[in-house]
């Protein structure tokens, strides 16, 4: 490897971790947000399209030129939209470490997807990482089976971010190839806003924001985990190799989990703490396994 290829993957590796210490502060934006969560999460990515879209216009002449591949870009936007959907739901009903976590098992989703849709042979660490992370989420989610009703719904829903993360993931490499990250996240985002509205306007019991301070926290939501963080992320994961990209952004739940204590006195029991480094142990594995 050239030392120029070396210092563009530094470059890379850089970007994804300060992408996921400012995709952790999306969960204590919603909590300070004063709209519904499905609302908030409608207007992360609408006050975000507008920027993007004049950073999409800036961008060198020759990859404005180049045609985008419309379906990974619209796919990527779906799932984005069901990323976020469900997600800030979770951050509502759940603890910000759970939901943080378990939107975080996107890796072993990534895996089991390429076994059922395309045969992808998988291996004997990949079971044995499976079986790690189901653990780990067993010891994560078990006190909330006691309490049952929201906070289990929370860690369903958490989960099945990492589903829709999985599908978002997938799509932005495979766009990538045609698609610098300005023109991926303008097109996504704005995707996700269309889907995200109608979304928002039937489910959330408070849509718009009711002061300064409500819009501040969603402008906030905006620029620091979408625009900045999202598009370091993308950045990043177009540069370096799928699985590697997935383990760096685990320092994203345990950003979560150090802010939410930080910002919201919301601690994490020692039964939580264990299985949350348990489910982290389990992914980093099942990406060195697939």
């Amino acid at each position: 490897m050239s030392q120029a290829d070396a210092s563009r993957k530094s470059l890379a590796f850089a970007a994804l971790l300060l992408g996921a210490a400012a995709i952790a502060f999306a969960p204590i934006f919603v909590r300070l947000s004063d709209t519904g969560p499905t609302a908030s999460a409608f207007w992360r990515v609408a006050l975000a399209t507008v920027p993007l879209w004049l950073w999409a216009g800036m961008s060198p002449s020759a990859e404005r030129r180049r045609s985008p591949r419309w379906k990974p870009l619209l796919i990527a936007g779906l799932c984005f939209a069901g990323d976020l959907g469900a997600w800030h739901v979770s951050i509502m009903y759940t603890t910000v470490a759970n939901s943080t976590l378990e939107a975080n098992f996107a890796p072993i989703f990534v895996t089991l997807g390429a076994w059922l849709l395309f045969r992808q042979r998988v291996s004997r660490l990949f079971l044995i990482a499976l079986a790690v992370t189901l653990g780990g989420a067993t010891l994560l989610i078990g006190p909330n089976f006691a309490l049952g009703g929201r906070a289990l719904l929370g860690d369903a829903l958490g989960v099945l971010t990492a589903v829709f993360y999985a599908g978002y993931m997938l799509a932005i490499k495979a766009a990538s190839e045609r698609t610098g990250t300005a023109g991926i996240m303008a097109m996504s985002t704005t995707v996700a806003a269309v889907v995200l509205l109608p979304y928002g306007l039937v489910t959330a019991d408070v849509f718009m924001p009711q002061s300064a301070n409500g819009w501040l926290v969603l402008t906030g939501l905006a620029f620091i985990p979408h625009i900045a963080g999202q598009s370091l992320i993308v950045y990043g994961f177009a540069r370096l190799p799928a699985a590697f990209s997935s383990v760096s952004l685990l320092l994203q739940p345990v950003l979560a989990a150090v802010y939410a204590w930080a910002l919201l006195g919301e601690a994490v029991g020692p039964v939580q703490m264990l299985g949350g480094l348990v489910v982290l142990t389990g992914i980093y594995l099942a990406k060195r396994g697939s």
